[in-house]
């Protein structure tokens, strides 16, 4: 499997921050840019991220992000910019509060809620993190692309696709299982260049990266993957609570599991842990795990930078 070089893991990473880079139009009031060269489905990650890097701009203070609720109102085009209005619902001396809206055609794609508060000391503990494999004693998504002969290729390209995050699953990715199991995956995620300085940038990517496979953790134990499967599978909502600084340049575990699934539904959460244990944020999300036996297998997940 070709390496990367230094110079495409940065140039990929510096697209991901492009991508977060909102252009001011007026008070409040921001575009996002659109994806060079996409074609597809907006993935989730994006619109969700760049809502967020709206809401931060609005903050004037020493006020830093504690939590994002969002939902998904409908599918987005990669390919056009999105507009994203800021409503200031809240400024306290402790606490702010940012409603969003994303817009495409006239629109809304999503809907985004956020709170800030000043930074304070107070009580502390978190859970312990997963016991799992080392990160460099994982293969990459990259390097699975071979145990999957025989699947769509959907598949290869997606495993293959350069990204700015590279992940190393624990064990198979959610969202390609080969049999029932427990409701539980793990994954470990960083970026593959320089990370930015900015905090709210770094956050706005966390935010990003926490779309990913979360609600195919939902099929674990029903032993089906979107890509074998006919089904239609879309996020509903999102919610992102940030309990530390995101420390982007190591390795961090992602570790989700679902709860429950029911009436075209499925439920997950998921936790996101520093490499030496510290809970950096907690995720969950609901969203459509409908089967349709009309359409034909092999779904397909969209692009990411």
């Amino acid at each position: 499997m070709r390496t990367l070089s230094g110079h495409e893991s940065t140039a990929l990473v510096a697209g991901l921050v492009a991508l977060l880079d909102l252009e001011r139009l007026d008070r409040d009031l921001y575009r996002g840019p659109a994806i060079p060269g996409a074609t597809g489905r907006i993935f989730g990650g994006q619109v969700v991220a760049q809502a967020f890097m709206a809401a931060e701009r609005s903050i004037d203070d020493d006020k830093i992000a504690h939590s994002l609720h969002a939902y998904f109102l409908r599918p987005g085009d990669e390919r056009q910019p999105i507009i994203l209005r800021v409503e200031r619902d809240f400024d306290g001396r402790s606490f702010a509060s940012r409603r969003v809206i994303a817009i495409q055609n006239g629109m809304p794609l999503l809907s985004l809620t956020a709170s800030f508060q000043r930074l304070e000391e107070g009580l502390s503990h978190g859970a312990a993190m997963p016991d799992v494999p080392a990160p460099e004693s994982l293969p990459s998504l990259a390097d699975l692309a071979d145990r999957y002969d025989g699947w769509p290729e959907t598949v290869r390209r997606y495993l293959e696709h350069p990204s700015a995050v590279e992940m190393r699953p624990v064990g198979h990715p959610s969202f390609l299982q080969q049999g029932k199991a427990e409701p539980i995956a793990r994954t470990w995620f960083r970026l593959r260049g320089p990370v930015p300085e900015d905090a709210a940038l770094r956050r706005a990517i966390l935010a990003y990266i926490s779309d990913y496979a979360l609600l195919s953790s939902a099929l674990i134990p029903h032993g089906i993957s979107m890509f074998r499967t006919a089904m239609q599978t879309a996020s509903l909502d999102h919610a992102v609570w940030f309990h530390d600084e995101a420390p982007l340049d190591d390795w961090l575990l992602y570790a989700t599991e679902s709860d429950w699934a029911g009436r075209g539904r499925g439920h997950a959460t998921g936790a996101i842990y520093s490499r030496d244990g510290r809970i950096i944020a907690r995720t969950a999300q609901e969203g459509l795990i409908r089967l349709r036996p009309d359409r034909a297998a092999g779904g397909t997940i969209p692009h990411t930078p």
